[in-house]
């Protein structure tokens, strides 16, 4: 009965080694644009691989491409294309980052329902944002003063903003600044005065979308480059993915599996 007892226990031992060593652990940090597709892609893929566990958490893109330059992570979402000194730095440290374009977006901006304004120009959205227009009824809109939403500079979604709506100019300091596109939603839900800019996967009934230049953003417009304010999304990885990492990503892109979740998410699938 010992010996029984002995060779059941190192059964049990070698058994919880192996089912340690075949676990494995995907981390996923940055963009909030990208982390519902994140979010929701994990949990199917979680689901068909239960040995997986996938750990995501936000924090804008510039966070997340310093994560998988300091090895933090080993996908980085990311609403914009990575800079140029970025990749001097992690070439620096030996990391070879490598971008896989997973989805698309557009920028859409966003008042309270209440606000009577439907259409801006890009023109009147930069007035708005360097502080030149202080007031609704200067854009047709009510005598009240605006309040502008921005994102804070970490944010992919700050610098499509930046380079496309602003021209590389910058938002006043008045602007109130906000950490994430759901941050920027709720403000705006609650501020029948306020202005802001979120993906399009985070629109609402609690905000209502503006047509830019009498274009809706849409899929349609997106895909056709019409809606002036698209975008590709990211996922970064640090060198060539290998194990889990390139099967989540080759996951992601898959037509039916990923990019079918893409579009359940409320952005524009890659096919």
């Amino acid at each position: 009965m010992k010996k029984l007892s002995f060779v059941l226990t190192m059964a049990f031992s070698i058994f919880c080694i192996a089912t340690f060593a075949v676990a494995s652990n995907i981390v996923i940090k940055g963009s909030t644009t990208v982390l519902p597709i994140a979010q929701k892609v994990a949990e199917a893929y979680m689901k068909e691989n239960p040995d997986v566990s996938i750990s995501l958490s936000g924090g804008g893109s510039g966070n997340g491409i310093k994560a998988i330059i300091d090895g933090t992570t080993d996908i980085a979402d990311s609403s914009r294309f990575i800079k140029g000194k970025e990749v001097t730095l992690a070439v620096e440290k030996g990391v070879y980052p490598v971008p896989f374009r997973v989805a698309y977006d557009c920028i859409v901006p966003v008042v309270h329902p209440s606000n009577p304004i439907k259409n801006i120009s890009m023109d009147q959205l930069k007035a708005l944002y360097k502080g030149e227009v202080k007031n609704w009824e200067d854009i047709g809109g009510p005598d009240k003063k605006v309040v502008v939403i921005s994102r804070d500079t970490s944010s992919g979604t700050y610098e499509v903003w930046h380079k496309k709506v602003m021209k590389k100019e910058k938002v006043f300091p008045g602007a109130l600044l906000q950490a994430s596109n759901g941050a920027v939603a709720q403000v705006v839900a609650k501020n029948k005065f306020a202005i802001g800019y979120i993906g399009l996967g985070y629109l609402n009934k609690d905000v209502k979308a503006l047509s830019v230049n009498d274009v809706v953003g849409s899929k349609e417009t997106t895909l056709d480059g019409t809606f002036p304010i698209s975008r590709p999304l990211f996922m970064f990885t640090q060198g060539w993915p290998t194990g889990d990492t390139v099967k989540f990503i080759n996951y992601v892109l898959h037509p039916q599996k990923g990019q079918k979740l893409v579009g359940e998410s409320g952005y524009v699938p890659l096919y």
